[in-house]
Order: structure tokens, then sequence, then C-alpha cells
């Protein structure tokens, strides 16, 4: 019997160390791939902001376009629909005597409760659903904690991964037949299809950079042995100005166009053939914070999503939409929270520094509901993570895992980190065409 199988692309968009496409491959004697815009995706949420913006959206569509043509090469044929997976998937299995489905595992509310409606559709046709933890650098099932006890301080959390647990080698995915091809009349839809106007990318962006898997790996290689801007990572990363004062791989790590083993290998590599220092550590260091709050996420749920916290603290939080519009449109006081906001609304990024301070200013010292914010840079940012963004939020406003508490002063911060004020002065200063 011909077994088929089928990958269910979600936040995995790549080749490369992608253990679904490696299981699939591996198992079955046809493979076909689906993608899906899922619309919700692109629907105001509760505030009223759009979940996915229109920078987010372009990045992905580079990024479906870009796994299109890999998998391609590998012989297999990737289906795109503008279109809600639980009216398509169960038409697909029909179709095409789908056996077997692959995806990458997810546990929060929205993606969880699509699988769950599909999988009880689709209940009577014998489907076996491989679930895999493939976002992770270091995967669930080698970590020392059950997820009930996740640390709640991070420090905790790194040290005994980094003494107790060994990141997994990248997976190889072999070309299938060329008989596996199928015709298919599915395309990537356009921005227009998606409800936005096309539009030129900010020349003063610090993310100038496309979407997809090529396009992540060419970075990793420039930022690494290129330019070896790696070995300075420690001193620039708070930087403000210029693609290279970071590494930048956060939003096709979101997107899942390359994985973190996969950074953290040629990281390893680098290390061996050019130098290891601080600043090489410090980038491992930067991916398991990302892994931290994928683990807090985890243990807590939708507490992730509640204005307590995971803390489930009870403070007094407004929705003052005048102090919301002045945050987000850069009408502050603060010169240096609006140049950061400014630059979001503009480009779709922010610094890590600069994302600190505003979300300390709205939270702490506007005092405004802190899952506002959260969902405004959730619509924005090209390297929106649900788990990273939350949890940052979380922890800047005091109900998540910042054991202190801390409050940014906004202008000692300004003097630090921009003392000639070459980044306000970029964004604040009108611009000349």
């Amino acid at each position: 019997m011909t077994k088929t199988g089928l990958i269910w692309f979600r936040n995995d968009v790549r080749i490369t160390d992608n253990n679904s496409l490696y299981k699939a491959t591996s198992e079955n004697d046809k493979v076909i791939a689906a993608f899906f815009f899922d619309p919700r995706l692109f629907e105001k949420n509760r505030f009223g902001f759009e979940k996915t913006g229109k920078f987010r959206a372009k990045f992905l569509i580079e990024s479906i376009a870009e796994l299109k043509e890999n998998l391609n090469d590998l012989n297999i044929t990737l289906l795109v629909y503008n279109d809600k997976p639980e009216k398509v998937i169960p038409k697909l299995i029909d179709d095409y005597h789908i056996n077997n489905i692959y995806l990458q595992e997810e546990w929060t509310t929205e993606e969880t409760e699509i699988l769950a409606k599909i999988k009880k559709e689709t209940y009577d046709l014998n489907i076996e659903w491989i679930e895999s933890y493939d976002q992770f650098l270091f995967h669930p099932e080698d970590i020392s904690f059950n997820f009930h006890e996740i640390p709640q301080v991070f420090t905790a959390f790194r040290k005994q991964c980094e003494k107790l647990t060994t990141v997994r080698p990248e997976v190889r995915i072999d070309p299938m037949s060329s008989e596996n091809i199928i015709n298919h009349a599915t395309q990537i839809p356009s921005l227009s299809d998606l409800g936005f106007q096309d539009f030129e990318t900010d020349s003063r962006t610090a993310f100038p950079f496309k979407g997809g898997e090529n396009m992540g790996l060419k970075r990793v290689e420039d930022y690494f042995w290129n330019t070896k801007r790696l070995s300075y990572y420690k001193k620039t990363r708070n930087g403000l100005v210029g693609k290279d004062y970071s590494s930048k791989f956060s939003a096709w790590l979101a997107n899942g166009c390359i994985s973190p083993r996969t950074i953290y290998h040629k990281l390893r590599s680098y290390e061996k053939e050019v130098e290891k220092n601080q600043s090489t550590y410090w980038l491992v260091f930067e991916l398991i914070w990302r892994d931290f709050f994928k683990y807090i996420s985890i243990k807590h749920g939708n507490d992730l999503f509640k204005i307590g916290g995971i803390l489930h603290k009870d403070y007094s939080w407004s929705q003052d939409s005048q102090k919301i519009h002045q945050w987000i449109h850069g009408e502050t006081k603060e010169p240096f929270v609006n140049a950061n906001m400014i630059e979001l609304k503009n480009t779709g990024w922010m610094s890590n520094r600069g994302r600190q301070n505003v979300a300390s200013y709205f939270s702490k010292e506007l005092e405004l509901d802190w899952r506002i914010g959260a969902a405004y840079f959730e619509s924005l940012l090209i390297d929106y993570d649900v788990h990273s963004n939350y949890g940052n939020w979380q922890y800047v406003s005091g109900v998540g895992n910042d054991p202190r508490d801390r409050k940014f002063n906004i202008k000692l911060q300004a003097e630090r980190y921009d003392p000639n004020q070459k980044f306000q002065n970029l964004w604040l200063q009108p611009t000349l065409f």
C-alpha cells in the first residue's frame, strides 16, 4: 500500500533542519506540503490592531515564496491557500489519500483549537498526526525539567540547560523522486490579496532584509564569516542605527525560516575556525532566552495573555486612548521613546534596547494596560514571536519573570545608548524627499 504524507507548514517554513519534513520524506512513498494564509491572522484583535500588519505580511509572503522554490528542489509540491486550514485539510485528505500529517507542535490556544477541530472532523478517516517540537534550541525531551518545574528566573534555567543539555544535531533531508511533483492551481497571495497596499522599505531601516530561508542563511553567512561581526556582538548588541549592531536573526527565527540549532552549530564552527569569545557565547545566551520564554509559555498557558500575568498581580491599569495614541505615534514627552516608536511605525522593526524602553514607559510611566502594547507589537514587528513578545512585555511590566521589577530611566538610557542623538535625529527630524 502506498503511503502519502502531508506536511502542514506553520511557523517552520524551511527545508533545512526541519523535523516534520525529515519524518515525512523518510516514512512515506509520496509527500505533499501545504501552507495557509489563515484569514483570522489578518483580522483586527480586541484592541483594534491588525493581528498581522503589512510588514509581517510582506516578510511572510517572501518566506513562502522561497519555501515553495526550495521544496520544489526536493521534488515536493507546496500548496498555498488563502483560507482556513480546517476548511481545506479534510478535502486534501480525501483528494490525495493522505495517511499521515506532519506539523510543528504548538501549544497556544488559537493553534491548538484549530488543530483539535480538524482532528475531530477527520476522526473517522484514521489519520495519523505526527507533531514535532521543532522551534527550540534545547529539545523538551532533553531538558532536565518537567514543564511544571521550569524555573521562574532565567538564570536558573540557563545554568541547568548549559550544564546538562546538549543541542541536537541538524536533520538532513534527501530529495524525493521527481514523480512526487503534482499539478495544482494554488498561488501565493499578494499583499493586496491580504488587504494591504504594497510599499517601499524605508531607507532608514535597521532591517533592510527580506523573508525566506535563503535570505536567513545568507544573513548568518554575512554576520559570521563575511564581516565577522559575531566577534563583536556583545559590545554592539545595544546599538540603535544600522543593520549590523546585532545579528537580526530574530525575524527568520520567528517565522521558522531558520532553526536555532542551525545557528548554534554554525556558531560552534565559527568558534573553531575564527575565534571563541564573550560575544560568541552571548549569542547562544540570547538563543537560550528565546527558549526560556517558550518554556514559560508552556508552563503558564493562557496566563501569558492575562492582565495579571504569570504572577497574577492585581495592578491598576489604564486604557487611556489619548496616551495610547501619543505612544503609538511618537508624541510623548520623551524624545527617545518617540524616535523608537516612529521607527517601528515606519519599518516594522525596533532594537532590543528600544523595545525595553518603550515598553517600560508604556507600562510603568503611563501605567497603560501592557496587553495593548503587546498587541501593537504583535501587529507590526517583523520578528513577532508570541512567546518572546508576551513574555518580554510581562517581564518589563512587572507581571512576569523579572525578580527585580525594574523601571527604566528613559533619559539616562538615551544618554547612555544615544549620547550624540544620532538615532533620535534619524527618526525625529523631518525627512527630505
